[in-house]
């Protein structure tokens, strides 16, 4: 038996049935462009990465870096903002419970990823478009530290 909440909940109109269908799931623009910009710059990940909780949207497996490219409106971002507009909507009841139970899952997940020795970084989809160099840079300092950590250079190779 399948734990996936149930997907219709309430009259939905036409409108909101034709935005809804275009939502996708993975290859959204965001992973797009933060996917382009590590290639660019010579980092090689694995998509979707179905072998890790929550299927991280990018993975960087030679440094165990999960990437987690968030949505404002899914994942919550401004609760405190956003919920009370929700309210006042359509179906709030709804879209209530499926942000916060999204939002309990990113915590849930990142729980046991960091348990398992992955570094999480959760990117909102705004600043991956805005400000793709400075997510990539995000990226690149906590690769930098790792290999701190575990002594070796840019070249591989233990110092």
């Amino acid at each position: 038996m399948s734990n996936k909440e149930p997907r219709f909940h309430g009259e939905v109109s036409e409108k909101s049935h034709k935005n809804m269908s275009r939502i996708r799931g993975k290859d959204t623009s965001i992973e797009l462009a933060l996917r382009k910009a590590l290639w660019a710059k010579g980092y090689r990940y694995r998509k979707n990465y179905k072998l890790l909780p929550g299927t991280p949207d990018i993975v960087l497996t030679k440094y165990k870096i999960a990437i987690f490219c968030d949505s404002e409106f899914f994942h919550g971002k401004d609760w405190q903002t956003l919920m009370p507009k929700l309210q006042k909507g359509t179906n709030s009841n709804y879209w209530i419970s499926k942000i916060e139970r999204n939002m309990e899952r990113d915590q849930e997940k990142d729980k046991v990823l960091l348990f398992e020795g992955w570094t999480v970084i959760h990117f909102w989809g705004r600043d991956i478009l805005k400000n793709t160099d400075e997510c990539i840079n995000v990226i690149e300092e906590i690769i930098f530290d790792i290999k701190m950590q575990n002594g070796v250079d840019d070249d591989g190779l233990l110092e």
